[in-house]
């Protein structure tokens, strides 16, 4: 017996010309017409729950019936509640609909038209020039800007003033409260600017002395870390300056007293752009300074890998990320790819070497090569390829040699000059060639390699 009334199918079957249907087929329709609009209401009720309702609405019986791959209703989807009149057209037959509201057309004639409007529009406008607020609608009346400073206290307008007059000399109140004595602010006076004087190099060796062996200088680990983020971030044309920065850092962490493992994500940044900085140093004097400065940089960030890498799952990934990316950026600096690629054999090893190195290297021939033909770029150029030989030295020594038969299974000539152009370009593939060296040249064409 089905909840649903068989007279409404018959009813319906009679409306689209049916005279007759079977009892039978009146109750299977009946009954199935139970089970679809269950079908229906289950999934709108999960609607309305996902929807962190508990009132059906009609928008719910939509999305459902959408869902059901169903045509949904139209003219029932509505914010405001429907109110149904009853209307009988003859004994026992009640008729439901849709009340609708009487509107009166000499009040609609009447009424006021609404506002058009505004067309949606944007502008641009200054909010200070040179540090003074223009005096224009868009801004906030200086009467304002007094109480809200005035709200925040006496000290608030010395600040606000300092900093819309350019001065870099603001005092800041931290967060944490960091005592320091007398004898460390002294320390810190003394040292910071002693590392960074070209004219004394006692000095400077005194104070990197008593960086390496001081054990009392704990409280000043994250003053010296902001020190050489500053030195490195306002002064990238002055290679003594960056240097000394990594030279400082270097001291630090030598020391053994010290527990510098809080520090190394404030320190990586800064050796990272002395590794593989854009344009480092200016004039004919940095022209070859810069890649010492590299190969100190990489070293450094070599022994930070080593020594945090172990209670640091993502740390070496961020360098070596960091590293290939601007490797594989043909717009940056000869000196930019020599960073990457010292970054990239310290950091990654052997291993990082056949997976990302290798693989490049065809594709970053054609910048090689156009490098080595510019007078210009040429001596740059020559220091990648030495880089490049470098990191490729690294196979050579962990590289797994079967040894015996015609050169490891390899051609001879001008055949194995062909082989070794298609694996790492023309260029790296004659420099390997001319090498003679048998052992690099299996460790380039070895495909089977264990690592």
């Amino acid at each position: 017996m089905s909840v649903w009334n068989p007279d409404n199918v018959t009813d319906v079957a009679e409306s689209i010309g049916i005279a007759s249907l079977h009892k039978d087929v009146v109750d299977h329709l009946a009954r199935d017409v139970e089970y679809r609009m269950s079908e229906v209401l289950t999934e709108a009720l999960k609607f309305m729950r996902h929807a962190k309702r508990t009132t059906l609405t009609t928008q719910d019986i939509s999305q459902a019936l959408r869902l059901l791959d169903v045509e949904p209703l139209y003219g029932y989807e509505s914010t405001r509640p429907l109110k149904f009149g009853e209307a009988s057209i003859g004994p026992g037959q009640p008729l439901f609909y849709v009340e609708d509201e009487e509107v009166d057309f000499e009040k609609l004639i009447n009424a006021p038209l609404p506002k058009v409007p505004r067309e949606i529009s944007f502008t641009a406008h200054w909010l200070a020039v040179e540090g003074v607020q223009p005096s224009i609608p868009q801004n906030p009346l200086p009467a304002q800007g007094a109480a809200e400073t005035a709200s925040r206290g006496p000290g608030a307008a010395t600040s606000t003033l300092a900093a819309l007059s350019g001065a870099d000399n603001q005092g800041v109140k931290p967060q944490v409260k960091h005592v320091l004595s007398k004898e460390l602010q002294l320390y810190f006076d003394r040292v910071a600017p002693a590392v960074m004087d070209a004219s004394n190099e006692d000095y400077r060796t005194a104070a990197f002395a008593s960086l390496k062996t001081d054990t009392g200088i704990h409280q000043l680990v994250p003053y010296f870390v902001q020190f050489v983020a500053d030195k490195v971030t306002h002064n990238l044309k002055s290679i003594f300056l960056l240097r000394s920065s990594m030279q400082l850092l270097a001291a630090l962490l030598e020391n053994q007293s010290l527990y510098m493992a809080p520090y190394v994500p404030a320190i990586v940044p800064s050796v990272l752009t002395c590794l593989i900085g854009k344009n480092l140093g200016s004039g004919a004097d940095a022209k070859d300074e810069h890649f010492t400065l590299r190969d100190f940089s990489a070293s450094l960030l070599s022994s930070i890998a080593r020594r945090y890498g172990p209670t640091s799952s993502t740390l070496k990934p961020r360098i070596a990320r960091s590293c290939l990316s601007a490797f594989l950026d043909k717009s940056k600096t000869f000196g930019t790819h020599y960073g990457a690629i010292l970054g990239l054999t310290f950091i990654a090893g052997a291993p990082g070497v056949r997976s990302l190195i290798l693989p490049n290297l065809p594709a970053y021939d054609p910048v090689l090569k156009a490098g080595l033909e510019d007078d210009a770029k040429k001596d740059q150029a020559q220091h990648v390829v030495q880089a490049l030989m470098r990191a490729l030295s690294t196979l050579e020594e962990d590289a797994v040699l079967a040894g015996g038969g015609m050169q490891n299974g390899h051609p001879e000539g001008e055949a194995l000059k062909e082989r070794l152009s298609e694996a790492v370009g023309e260029v790296m593939g004659t420099r390997v060639f001319e090498s003679g060296r048998q052992g690099l040249i299996n460790a380039v064409l070895e495909k089977d390699l264990v690592v």
